[in-house]
């Protein structure tokens, strides 16, 4: 990883959110082994905050986002309020969506997070819909979705990229390759070694990056999102990363090796970031520190705000519900 062009300010924002992200889940993951803490289910994404971040702080802030199950790191990098997000996440009234979505389901509609869904594969039909009210009001704008490697072989991820490819939308598919689908790995189920390869059958570009090098991400984003957003059509890329959570907190990863575990550690993005910036040029170790306890404080008082949060009333039940 070298740092070597990078505007100084960029570099900063992309460390501090991978942090932030990382913080925000560590406490998720430390307050679902408490007994009646959280409710519900928490599928974490640590070890993939490069791909959050460096997606995302290539995008414009009116650019629609669409996510799936494992979310957090995408919206915290698109600007949701951890103490909001993490009140959802609790069931309370000051949560993103009023308590009424919890962690798999969250919407942030005023930071253009269109949705999230447990649904394998449901995101990037609906993220073709948003891309083609987008052409269709001629906005400058652009649609980006985030699937996993498990996802791309559903067929509504093939339907979309083929309607996107003739209809030349601007969006840009992102499969966040973490290894694992469930308890399988990518040999397992998947026949092509470059789910980026796919792309060409629809006749747009696609590319695979370093998923833990969130300069090469970011990097990458950039081009991409440009090819889109200037009436290219879709665009296709391929983040090799790793999940180093189980698919949910409840699972042990019984089936994954131990070396691999300790192997990909090693390749933690924050950790890669941070010996590319050991010269001190652009932080040294007491800017780093200093950013890791201003994350650690926010995710402290996102905490204190979730608990001090009263619970939806069950008269608000059906607000805000459309149908």
């Amino acid at each position: 990883m070298d740092i070597k062009g990078f505007e100084a300010g960029i570099v900063k924002t992309l460390y501090r959110q991978m942090v932030l992200i990382r913080k925000f889940e560590e406490k998720l993951m430390e307050l679902s082994r408490v007994k009646d803490r959280l409710p519900g289910m928490q599928i974490l994404a640590i070890g993939q905050e490069a791909v959050a971040v460096g997606i995302v702080q290539a995008l414009e802030p009116a650019d629609v986002l669409v996510s799936n199950h494992r979310s957090h790191g995408h919206l915290l990098a698109k600007g949701a309020d951890p103490r909001a997000l993490l009140a959802e996440i609790m069931g309370k009234a000051t949560g993103v969506n009023k308590g009424k979505s919890g962690t798999l389901h969250l919407a942030v509609p005023e930071k253009r997070i269109l949705m999230t869904s447990t649904v394998v594969g449901a995101g990037p039909p609906l993220a073709v819909g948003a891309a083609f009210a987008q052409q269709y009001r001629k906005e400058p704008l652009i649609t980006v979705v985030f699937f996993g490697d498990g996802a791309a072989a559903e067929g509504s991820v093939h339907e979309a990229m083929n309607l996107a490819a003739l209809w030349k939308l601007p969006v840009l598919f992102v499969c966040e390759n973490n290894c694992w689908a469930g308890a399988q790995s990518l040999a397992q189920h998947c026949s092509l070694g470059r789910i980026a390869d796919r792309a060409l059958a629809y006749g747009f570009p696609g590319k695979v990056v370093d998923g833990n090098d969130v300069l090469e991400v970011y990097t990458v984003a950039r081009e991409s999102i440009a090819f889109c957003r200037n009436g290219g059509g879709p665009a296709l890329i391929e983040a090799n990363t790793y999940r180093m959570r189980g698919h949910g907190d409840y699972d042990h990863q019984h089936s994954v090796d131990r070396q691999e575990l300790e192997d990909w550690a090693r390749r933690s993005p924050i950790l890669r970031l941070e010996a590319a910036l050991a010269t001190g040029s652009i932080l040294d170790k007491e800017g780093l520190e200093a950013i890791q306890r201003e994350c650690q404080e926010r995710i402290d008082e996102a905490l204190i705000f979730a608990d001090q949060s009263p619970y939806p009333l069950p008269a608000e039940a059906l607000e805000d519900v459309w149908v």
